[in-house]
């Protein structure tokens, strides 16, 4: 049977049908259809408008529908859509030296596939390929992904616990716990995998001293050392990389989410030191295609020429002194870097998501009690001033609510 177009006027309620009917209910759907982006801002099918502050999970970095991006994917897409890595492909070189001249160190070494998850899953592989060593060491609230192996990564018991057994060999420390991690790593640790700054665990920073730390430790027992950017690269933070306002050059390097601006893209990025894989060790149909790769050079381009990640780190700053100045008594802990911003509640914080939407701004949680702010990094900040404002506002009410 032919599958029937669902026509564009038909109610929310119907859609929602329409898609709760077929969904693999792997995700928790909020109440709203979103048809239309531009920058910091999102429409909804009935016509409402959001600010933005989820940025496609950390992915609209240069905002929604960049007309850079945009044309760049629409030329493209009368020429090539797809020309895997057995070829050599003019878009894909253009990348490629436009991504590792933003790379510190020699990491010049790229393996292209759709997913920061996938990039995880290269950089398992690439840690036990150079060195021949299978187990690993992360971190407690550490999240690297849902694919089975940078699941084994992943901390949360609540992703965990229906999909084991996972991989062997896999420990988990507490962040900043040198101590710990020192008594981790053995001669059979192939890699130790950190965020800089832990995304979906609440927002907690690696230590400067602990990451520097970490290179000398990995250096000393020739374990890899990794470093996830999949959420904190392309600007977010307020550098192209968290670990550029670090001193610290890991092994291995994983970049996903923002990197081509809404395609599909994800990278898994080493040393040259380490020298390149075995043929046909690794692989992906559509990794490094070229409408991911127009898009990607595009978004340097936009970084570049609008100072993006320098404007990421100072109304960052600006927007975290606001949050502590509104002294909620519901706020705990103010925390981040640049335009990655962490509100840690006195309470659960998914009443404060639904309440904050119903007053047009678009959060979500990182953890049980944080709400995660991760809006375009070009936002306006009217936008961002009035962000905090609605979220002054949604504590003040509940928390009357509360105790009424």
């Amino acid at each position: 049977m032919t599958a029937q177009p669902i026509a564009t006027d038909h109610a929310l309620a119907e859609l929602m049908a329409v898609e709760m009917a077929h969904t693999s209910g792997a995700y928790t759907k909020r109440p709203i259809s979103l048809v239309r982006g531009a920058g910091s801002v999102l429409w909804d099918a009935d016509g409402n408008h959001y600010i933005d502050c989820i940025a496609g999970q950390g992915v609209a970095n240069v905002g929604h529908n960049h007309p850079a991006i945009t044309a760049a994917v629409q030329e493209q897409l009368t020429q090539l859509m797809i020309c895997n890595e057995a070829y050599f492909n003019e878009q894909r070189a253009r990348f490629l030296q436009s991504l590792t001249a933003r790379t510190p160190g020699d990491l010049n070494r790229v393996f292209l596939c759709n997913s920061g998850t996938e990039a995880v899953e290269g950089a398992i592989k690439v840690a036990r390929f150079f060195t021949g060593r299978s187990e690993m060491v992360a971190h407690q609230r550490g999240y690297h992904g849902r694919t089975m192996g940078s699941l084994s990564l992943t901390w949360n018991p609540k992703y965990r616990e229906r999909f084991q057994p996972l991989l062997d060999g896999v420990t988990h420390v507490p962040l900043n716990d040198l101590p710990a991690m020192t008594k981790a790593v053995t001669d059979r640790t192939a890699a130790v995998v950190v965020e800089i700054i832990q995304g979906e665990g609440g927002i907690w920073l690696a230590d400067r001293d602990y990451l520097h730390a970490l290179r000398r430790l990995c250096d000393d027992t020739g374990a890899l050392l990794v470093f996830d950017e999949v959420q904190t690269g392309i600007g977010r933070t307020g550098s192209f990389l968290a670990c550029d306002q670090m001193d610290v050059i890991p092994d291995i390097l994983t970049l996903g989410k923002a990197l081509a601006g809404g395609m599909p893209v994800g990278a898994t990025i080493w040393r040259d030191a380490l020298g390149t894989l075995a043929p046909a060790s690794h692989g992906s149909t559509f990794g490094g295609n070229p409408m991911a790769c127009v898009a990607g050079s595009a978004v340097m381009r936009v970084l570049d020429e609008e100072g993006l990640p320098d404007r990421a780190a100072r109304i960052g700053r600006q927007l975290l002194e606001d949050l502590k100045g509104l002294n909620s008594p519901s706020i705990r802990e103010v925390r981040g870097r640049g335009l990655m911003i962490g509100i840690d509640l006195r309470q659960r914080v998914g009443p404060v998501i639904k309440a904050l939407m119903g007053k047009g701004i678009l959060a979500s949680p990182a953890g049980t009690t944080v709400v995660r702010l991760l809006p375009p990094l070009n936002i306006p900040e009217e936008n961002l001033a009035l962000v905090v404002e609605r979220i002054g506002e949604v504590l003040h009410d509940l928390g009357r609510k509360s105790h009424a």
